[in-house]
Order: structure tokens, then C-alpha cells, then sequence
């Protein structure tokens, strides 16, 4: 029975209504895997061991019952430790917050996945507040990657992906202000979306919704299979749900487009594996190359082109962040009690003091942003779609995300926090190393549609089975 743990969320949901197991016993094959993996991982730092039980024993006596079952009736599902969980203290990975008083209620996102019949399961581990590309805080420690112990999971949602990848958990929820659901996906080889720039809610979220960071930050979901991708997105936006909005001052309602309505074959696609800045390794490279050629009879046209000016990604995201030279940052740490602080947000706040100005120079640097969106714009206009690598490299040893050519590698993802755009995720191969290897595709402004559609066509020519996990 321990393969079901490699199936999607709606296959599990779907042997849930079928009768082919009952919500208890997929609770417990999950509560047994996080058992046997987490010692070594160390993805999950807080299991909802008591309550998911009880909450599945109540799926299967309504079933018994004849009531009609949800689309995630009984699926468990994780949640990164920045986002808050009924009951449970949301310490963000940060000293300050480690005994702060528990959530007096689900973040929006959590509430309108319970809404679903999905089950909380376990909370995940991220890095100090959140600031760093791999998983590792002065509360729980690191977190490991599932095919490599000595390398990172990535992060900031690193918990998240390691907890999916190894088949504990079926599909979460992670945040994103620099690729913190991407990244991490593309370090432990599932999937991902970073949602248009103000389509999910982010209430509930620590630190919270505001301020100039507001426009590169989203929640974003996280899962195996790009099937819980499509299923989760018009559930986070609440259009079937009653009751879960909660402090949704930050969410623009925009129409949201159905993936299968996607015709493949009218998509021009734009690649690239070198932004200007770090260029893709060998091995990332071939990778996006193969995935690309499978892709190419699937649609119109795939061409290798740059966008002008990409090559500006990693500053801009970084002026952005810090133009004080991150004493927001320091002082929002300071307020919260959080005196002592990891070295990788150290060594981010280090990086901010070059980005520091005054607001003559704040002027400047949005001038820099709306020139850079127009250019982009102006690129966007002849494709439908943007495909690059996720990261310079695969996987990183643990510790070395701060390293400048590693960390300037990650502006990939920053390009699209930049720009707003959505972009998803999705394995496309594996290095000479036996890493998983992520491709990123990005599309217009509230295409999210077009970026899973084509995430899943690139995960049908994969030969990349999520079971085989389970043996490692």
C-alpha cells in the first residue's frame, strides 16, 4: 500500500471516495513515512499528529454516512512555518517568534484547503524569517535535501519541498519573494507556482502583508504532481469557498483560466539558459535542451531568444529588498526579540548594505523597475511563454547559497518577483550527480493557466517516477 504514497493529491482524494482506503489509514501511512524520513531530513518541525487523526476518523463516518466528500475530503497536506495554522505558534524560523502565542486562526489559504476536506498534517521548516536559499534557523536546524544529505533542500519553503519530494506530504503551501517555492522545487525535483504578483492571499503570513515587499512576495503551492497544482489554484481563490477570506486587502480578483482549456499548439515559447548574469551549468543546460525538444511538436513555435535587460534581474531584486540596506529588516528582527540571528540572514543582511540609498536613490531604483517591466513587456508581446533554468545549478552543498556566484545564480527566479509574472516549476532531469534538475516556465500576467499547461506537457515526457523516491 506504500505506493499510494507517491500518487497525487486527487488520486488520493479519488481512493478516498471510492473506498479503496479510508481517509485514517492514508493518515497513518503518511504519519509512518514522516516518522521513518524526518530523523534524517529534518523537514518537519511541528506534526499534527492528534488532530489530522481526528479529522480523518471524521472524513470516513461521513462517507459511512452517504455524504458527498469534497475534492481534497481527507488528503493531508503540509504548510511552511511562516503561515499560520490554527492552534500552532508560527515562529517563521525565527528566535523572536519561537514562543509567541499559537494562531488564533488559519491563515486564508490554510482555511480555504480545509474547506476542500484537505487535512493540516505537519508544519515545515524554513530559514531565519524566511531570508536565505536553503532551510536552516537557530530554533530546528537544517533541513536535507532527500537525494543528497550533504546538500540543501533549498528555501525559504525548503521543508516543504523535502517533506513532497520524499512522499510525506502530497502537496503544501510555501512563499515566494525571490523564488522560495521555486528554488526548492527545482533543488528536490517537484513542482511549484509562484502566482501573478497579488493573486493568493498572503494573510496569515509572518512577516506580513505590506510595505514596499508586498509586490514581490506570494504564497504559492507546492506538490509532487502538477495535477495538484491545477486542482489547488481555483481552491486558494476561493471561488467555491464561504466564509476563509480574512484580511484580504492585498488580493487582486482577476479572472482565473482553466490549464486543460490551453491549446498547446497556438503557444510561442522563448528560451534561454544563460540570463547575462550566471549561465546554467552543463548539466542544466542539456537538461532544458531535452525537455525543450520533447516539447517542441506539442506547440507552435520554441525559439532561443533573451529578453534585453534580464541581465539586471539579481540587482534590481535586490534594490528593491534593500534600499535602507535592510534596517527594515533589522528592526522588524529587533521588535520581535529576535537579538540573535543565523548566519545566512546575516549574510543577506550583509549583501542588502550595498543596495542602501536615500530616497532620491528609492526614486531611481523604481524608475529602474518600470523601464525593466516595459522591456520585459515589450519581449512578452511576441511570446506566450518565458523558459529558462530555475538556478544556475542543481542542488548546493549545505551553507554555500551565500556564496555571490551561487547566490547570483538565483536571479532567475528573481527575474519573475521582478516582473510579477507567474511561473511554475516542474522536474525536466537529473544531473551527472543524480540531482534533480528544474525547468521554470513563466507567463503573462495571470496566465497561470498557460505556465501549468505547459508544466504538465514537459511532466508527461518525463520518465521521472515520484515512487521511486520511496526506496531511497
Amino acid at each position: 500500500m506504500n505506493e499510494i504514497l507517491s500518487d497525487s493529491g486527487v488520486r488520493q482524494a479519488q481512493l478516498i471516495r471510492d473506498g479503496e482506503i479510508s481517509a485514517v489509514e492514508l493518515m497513518e501511512l503518511h504519519l509512518a513515512r514522516i516518522d521513518e524520513i524526518n530523523p534524517a531530513l529534518n523537514a518537519v518541525i511541528d506534526l499534527l499528529r492528534e488532530s489530522a487523526l481526528r479529522e480523518a476518523k471524521a472524513v470516513d463516518l461521513r462517507r459511512a454516512d452517504g455524504q458527498q466528500l469534497r475534492p481534497f475530503e481527507g488528503v493531508p497536506f503540509s504548510i511552511k512555518d511562516s503561515i499560520e495554522v490554527e492552534g500552532a505558534v508560527c515562529s517563521a524560523g525565527t528566535l523572536g517568534l519561537r514562543n509567541s502565542a499559537p494562531a488564533t486562526q488559519d491563515a486564508t489559504l490554510v482555511a480555504r484547503l480545509r474547506e476542500a476536506g484537505a487535512i493540516p498534517l505537519a508544519r515545515t521548516n524554513l530559514p531565519d524569517l524566511l531570508f536565505a536559499f536553503e532551510s536552516d534557523n537557530l530554533i530546528y536546524g537544517r533541513t536535507s535535501n532527500p537525494y543528497d544529505l550533504s546538500r540543501t533542500c533549498g528555501g525559504s519553503s525548503g521543508g516543504e519541498a523535502a517533506l513532497i519530494a520524499a512522499c510525506g506530504s502530497p502537496f503544501g503551501l510555501g512563499s515566494d519573494a525571490a523564488g522560495s517555492v521555486r528554488v526548492p522545487a527545482h533543488y528536490c525535483g517537484i513542482s511549484s507556482l509562484k502566482p501573478t504578483s497579488g493573486r493568493l492571499s498572503r494573510a496569515g503570513h509572518i512577516p506580513p502583508a505590506g510595505g514596499w515587499l508586498e509586490m514581490l512576495w506570494q504564497i504559492g503551492p507546492m506538490a509532487r504532481r502538477v495535477e495538484d497544482l491545477w486542482a489547488m489554484m481555483p481552491i486558494l481563490l476561493g471561488e467555491n469557498c464561504a466564509g476563509s477570506c480574512r484580511r484580504d486587502r492585498t488580493v487582486m480578483r482577476m479572472p482565473y483560466a482553466d490549464p486543460a482549456q490551453v491549446s498547446l499548439s497556438n503557444l510561442r515559447i522563448a528560451f534561454f539558459t544563460d540570463n547575462g548574469i550566471v549561465a546554467a551549468d552543463e548539466d542544466t543546460d542539456r537538461a532544458i535542451r531535452c525537455a525543450l525538444t520533447k516539447l517542441a511538436p506539442q506547440v507552435m513555435s520554441v525559439e532561443e531568444c533573451r529578453p534585453a535587460g534580464i541581465e539586471e534581474s539579481h540587482d534590481l531584486e535586490m534594490k528593491l529588498i534593500g534600499p535602507d540596506g535592510g534596517d527594515s529588516l533589522r528592526r522588524y528582527l529587533s521588535e520581535i526579540g529576535s537579538v540573535k540571528t543565523h548566519p545566512l540572514l546575516d549574510g543577506w543582511l550583509a549583501k542588502l548594505e550595498r543596495w542602501r540609498t536615500d530616497v532620491n536613490g528609492f526614486a531611481a531604483y523604481w524608475v529602474s523597475l518600470d523601464r525593466f517591466r516595459d522591456r520585459m513587456f515589450a519581449f512578452l508581446g511576441r511570446y506566450d511563454a518565458v523558459i529558462s533554468p530555475v538556478a544556475a545549478k542543481p542542488a548546493v552543498p549545505h551553507g554555500s547559497s551565500i556564496d555571490d556566484q551561487i547566490f547570483r545564480g538565483y536571479s532567475y527566479t528573481m527575474t519573475h518577483n521582478v516582473t510579477g509574472w507567474p511561473a511554475a516549476v516542474v522536474r525536466c532531469g537529473t544531473s551527472r550527480d543524480g540531482l534533480p534538475i528544474g525547468i521554470q516556465i513563466a507567463a503573462h500576467p495571470w496566465r497561470e493557466d498557460v505556465a501549468l499547461a505547459l508544466a504538465s506537457a514537459i511532466e508527461a515526457t518525463s520518465a521521472f517516477d515520484p515512487s521511486s523516491i520511496l526506496e531511497l
